[in-house]
């Protein structure tokens, strides 16, 4: 089962990127697909960084991408909960 955690993974993520630790975001990434029983090596993980919103609680957003290495759609469910908000 996986843990519950407060926090979303894009959040989770987005810290990582704020702290300098950017390099390790992608195994974070890894990880989550685990808990959800995907392959993490049947992915490409991409980040794109941009500035947060005035207002923000943090100082960068990072939308995470998913890309299937076998050229097979992606299911959106799983796009849309690695991006979800809150």
């Amino acid at each position: 089962m996986a843990k519950i955690n407060p926090f979303t993974i894009r959040m989770q993520v987005a810290r990582m990127f704020e702290q300098g630790q950017s390099l390790f975001a992608e195994v974070k990434v890894q990880d989550w697909l685990k808990e959800r029983n995907h392959n993490p090596k049947d992915y490409i993980i991409r980040f794109h960084q941009k500035m947060a919103p005035v207002g923000a609680n943090s100082a960068v957003v990072v939308e995470i991408e998913l890309v299937r290495k076998d050229g097979q759609p992606l299911d959106q469910w799983l796009q849309q909960e690695i991006n979800r908000q809150s």
